[in-house]
C-alpha cells in the first residue's frame, strides 16, 4: 500500500477515539529525520573543534544559538497555532533545516557556522510543537503512547547522528553533510502528506474533537496549577541541563579522561542516545497504565544513584551507567508533556511548545555555562557537578494525583 493510500485511509471519518497509526508513523519518521540531521550539529563538534580552531566556550555558543533559537520561538509558534491551526507550518519548518543543513557543509568561518545552527534551531521550533498537536490528534485517546510514538523517532534520530557522523563525516569532511539535506527533502515530502491530513480533519470538522478527545478539567485551583507547572519546569531543567553535558561534551568527557579515539567516542555517544530512545518509547504507555506522576518519580529521581556513581568508574562501567542513565532519564519526557496538557487542557500546542522550548533554552544555557566550566575546572569536574541534578526529582511530591480527579 502507497503513502498516499494509508493516508488516505485514514482521513476517512476516523473517528475521536481510535488511533490513526499511518499518521503517527510518519510523524515519527519525520522526527526521526529532523533531530538526526540537528544532532550532526552536535556529533561534528570534535571535527569543527580542530578545523575552525574552538575553545570550549565557543563550542558551548554554538549549542547555545541552535537551542536557543528553538526555544524562544516554540511557545509562540504554539500559542499562535493553538488559535490559527496551519496545517502546512512543519514544511515550513523543514525547510529552514534544509537551507541550514546546506550552510552548515559550505560555512568556512564561525559566524557562518553560529548562523547555519540559527538555522536549524528555527525550523524545530515550528516541527515540534505542531508535530506534538498532530501525534495527539491521531492518538485516539492513547496520548502517552502517541507522545511516545513521536519522541522515540526524534531520540532514534539523535541517536544515529553520531554514528552517521563517525562513518560518514568525520572520514570525509564537513562538505560531506550536504548529502543530509536529501534526509531534509524526504521529510518535507512525509510533511506534506501529514498536511493534507491535518487540513483534511480540519476542513471535516473533526479538528476540535480529536484535539479536546479525553480533556477534562481537573477541578484544581489556579495558584495548583501554576505551581504545578513550575515543578514540572524545574524537573524538565534538571534533566536537560544533564542532558546536555552528555550530548555536548561526553566525547570530550570520553577522550581525556579514558584517551579513546574520536570515533569511539562517538559511538559511545550513539549508544547513549540509542538507550535514550528506549526510554523515551517505554514511558508514554507505562504512563498511560499506572499514572504519569509515578513515571516522572521514577525518572527523574530514580537517575541519581547511577548518576552519582559514573565520574568514578572506568570505562566499561561509564558506558553501562551511561545507558541505565539513557532509559530511565528519557522515560520522563512524554510523561510530563502528557500530565502537563491534563493540567491545561485545550492549550495542546502552547503546552508542547512551552516544554520542548523550555527544555531546548535549557540544553542550551547548559551547553553555554557548561562549556565555560569546562574551560575553567576541567571536562571531569562538570560530570562531578552535574551528577547531583537528578535529586531535583524529589520535587515531584507537590504534584497532584490526576489519575484520582480523573
Amino acid at each position: 500500500m502507497s503513502v498516499r493510500s494509508l493516508f488516505l485511509s485514514s482521513a476517512r471519518a476516523l473517528p475521536a477515539q481510535e488511533t490513526a497509526y499511518p499518521v503517527l508513523g510518519a510523524i515519527s519518521a519525520a522526527h526521526f529525520l529532523n533531530d538526526m540531521m540537528q544532532s550532526l550539529i552536535l556529533a561534528m563538534y570534535p571535527l569543527l573543534k580542530g578545523g575552525f580552531n574552538l575553545s570550549f566556550a565557543q563550542i558551548g555558543l554554538i549549542t547555545f544559538t541552535f537551542q536557543a533559537t528553538a526555544s524562544l520561538l516554540q511557545p509562540l509558534v504554539g500559542l499562535y497555532t493553538d488559535r490559527h491551526p496551519k496545517p502546512y507550518s512543519l514544511m515550513f519548518g523543514m525547510c529552514c533545516t534544509f537551507i541550514g543543513l546546506l550552510l552548515l557543509a559550505t560555512a568556512d568561518s564561525y559566524p557562518m557556522l553560529l548562523l547555519a545552527a540559527a538555522l536549524v534551531g528555527s525550523g524545530s521550533s515550528v516541527f515540534h510543537p505542531e508535530s506534538s498537536r498532530v501525534a495527539r490528534m491521531a492518538s485516539g485517546g492513547k496520548f502517552g503512547l502517541a507522545q511516545s510514538v513521536f519522541q522515540v523517532g526524534g531520540n532514534a534520530g539523535t541517536a544515529l547522528g553520531p554514528l552517521l557522523t563517525a562513518l560518514i563525516v568525520m572520514p570525509n569532511g564537513q562538505g560531506s553533510v550536504a548529502w543530509f539535506s536529501l534526509a531534509a527533502l524526504l521529510a518535507i515530502f512525509l510533511l506534506w502528506q501529514v498536511g493534507r491530513w491535518y487540513s483534511h480533519q480540519q476542513a471535516s470538522g473533526q479538528l476540535k474533537a480529536k484535539l479536546h478527545h479525553g480533556a477534562t478539567e481537573t477541578g484544581l485551583p489556579r495558584g495548583k496549577v501554576i505551581g504545578s507547572i513550575a515543578v514540572l519546569l524545574t524537573l524538565i531543567f534538571s534533566k536537560y541541563f544533564y542532558m546536555a553535558s552528555l550530548t555536548s561534551y561526553f566525547t570530550f568527557y570520553l577522550m581525556h579522561k579514558f584517551d579513546v579515539s574520536a570515533q569511539t567516542a562517538q559511538i559511545h555517544l550513539f549508544l547513549f542516545l540509542f538507550a535514550v530512545a528506549a526510554g523515551t518509547l517505554i514511558g508514554g504507555p507505562v504512563g498511560d497504565r499506572i499514572g504519569r506522576k509515578r513515571v516522572i518519580w521514577f525518572s527523574i529521581l530514580g537517575v541519581a544513584p547511577f548518576t552519582l556513581a559514573m565520574p568514578h568508574v572506568g570505562l566499561a562501567a561509564t558506558t553501562v551507567l551511561s545507558l541505565i542513565i539513557g532509559v530511565i532519564l528519557a522515560s520522563a519526557f512524554s510523561a510530563i508533556i502528557v500530565y502537563a496538557q491534563e493540567l491545561l487542557p485545550g492549550r495542546v500546542g502552547l503546552v508542547a511548545g512551552m516544554f520542548f522550548g523550555f527544555s531546548f533554552g535549557m540544553g542550551a544555557v547548559g551547553a553555554a555555562l557548561l562549556g565555560k566550566l569546562a574551560d575553567l575546572r576541567g571536562i571531569e569536574y562538570v560530570y562531578q557537578l552535574c551528577a547531583f541534578l537528578p535529586l531535583l526529582g524529589l520535587l515531584t511530591v507537590f504534584l497532584p494525583d490526576l489519575r484520582r480527579r480523573h
